[in-house]
Parts: structure tokens; sequence; C-alpha cells
């Protein structure tokens, strides 16, 4: 069992499939888990939206699912997202006009940090994390 994840006392873990429908599900699913912790969830909310927006996107492979974590310790809230495409790392560039999408840019200003890692094979998981106590 991972130790980090094993450290937070409030998880909330879900398999969803990797399509729009599953990615608008991760949002209005961890949306309520935040509202009955106690959390802020705005700008989660975003951040979720977007990271399952790609797993479903950029990381599908057909027939497999993804998995939407989202966990909590007196200091962290930690979103991960795990996808089955681990050849297809996030990039961190800044999009020009005639790029697709800006989502990782909006993690990227709404999240205290994120990041990605691989495994376990063939996936990789996108987290970010939010300093607690958010904003209210």
């Amino acid at each position: 069992m991972n130790q980090e994840i094993a450290e937070y006392k409030l998880q909330f873990k879900i398999q969803l499939s990797a399509t729009r429908r599953g990615a608008r599900l991760a949002r209005l699913l961890a949306t309520e888990e935040l509202r009955s912790w106690g959390l802020s969830f705005e700008a989660p909310a975003h951040v979720i939206a977007e990271l399952a927006a790609n797993a479903a996107t950029h990381g599908r492979v057909p027939g497999r699912d993804f998995r939407l974590a989202v966990l909590s310790d007196a200091d962290t809230l930690r979103i991960e997202v795990t996808d089955a495409r681990g050849d297809r790392l996030p990039d961190r560039h800044v999009p020009g006009v005639r790029d697709s999408g800006h989502g990782l840019v909006v993690v990227d200003a709404l999240a205290d940090r994120w990041g990605t890692c691989r495994g376990p094979f063939p996936c990789k998981t996108v987290w970010a994390e939010f300093d607690l106590p958010m904003w209210g």
C-alpha cells in the first residue's frame, strides 16, 4: 500500500468511463464529496474537470477507464487522475492561439502545485495539490 495515500484521513476514490460523461461525473461527484467535507470546492472542481477531461480525451484507451482520487488531511487537498496512457505525459507549454486547450494552464493557475508520475504500467497519474485551509 502506498504510504503517502495511507496518511490521508479523507478519501474519495472512483473509477469512471474515459468519456465526456465520465469526466463530467468526476467533477459532480467530487464536488459533492468536497462539500460534505466542508472544504472549498470551486477551484478544485475546475482542476478536477480539466484533469478528468484530459484523461477522457488524451489518456483514453478503448475499453479502459480512468480513476479519480480526492484525498485530504489537515494541510493538503490532493487530486489524482490516473489514465491508461502512461506513454503520453502532459505538456507544460503555454498554448498558442491555434492550440486546442488551455487545461493545464488553468490547473497551474489554480493549484498550489501539480505534476505527473508514471505507473503502474501502462498508466500515469496527473496530480494537483491545494494547501489548506483554502480560501472560503
